[in-house]
């Protein structure tokens, strides 16, 4: 057992059901990476294995946020004051024109990325069936809208 799954010390029964369904979640994913670890051996495609390395790569990540968010919402619930592994949106407590113009310039390169790469992909058309290449860009858009998504959260909370 994972240190999530100690019980919550005063804590409502909203925050026990979060934690609960926290902490399975995080068991679930690290069964999903178990099976993706055993399929990225066994094959004989390199292909697959590529792009299963790939899932892997972003199910470590999810474990990790789930783990993160079952601590903080123990911590928070428990009162305790130590550092939250998911912070609390601060921005308020800073220059928040600051971190404004910090998200905003780095919203704008996101956006200019964002363009290259569907130009990328216009590119690379002629082999999307025969390379990874274009699932690759693709895969790197989807990325790029998370960062973007991600850039607009701080710019609307640090108004």
């Amino acid at each position: 057992m994972t240190e999530t799954h100690n019980p919550l010390v005063g804590a409502s029964m909203w925050e026990r059901d979060l934690y609960d369904h926290l902490s399975t979640h995080a068991d679930t994913e690290r069964v999903l990476l178990e099976e993706y670890t055993a399929a990225a051996k066994k094959t004989e495609s390199k292909a697959l294995e590529y792009l299963v390395n790939l899932l892997i790569e972003d199910e470590i990540r999810h474990h990790r946020y789930f783990e993160q968010l079952a601590e903080s919402l123990k911590a928070s619930a428990e009162l305790r004051s130590d550092d939250l592994p998911v912070p609390m949106v601060d921005f308020h407590q800073v220059d928040a024109s600051a971190v404004f113009e910090v998200s905003d310039r780095l919203l704008k390169k996101e956006r200019e990325d964002a363009q290259e790469l569907k130009r990328l992909q216009r590119e690379l058309r002629d082999v999307k069936d025969t390379t990874l290449w274009s699932l690759l860009v693709d895969v790197m858009r989807h990325d790029t809208d998370k960062h973007i998504a991600i850039l607009e959260f701080v710019e609307k909370h640090a108004r």
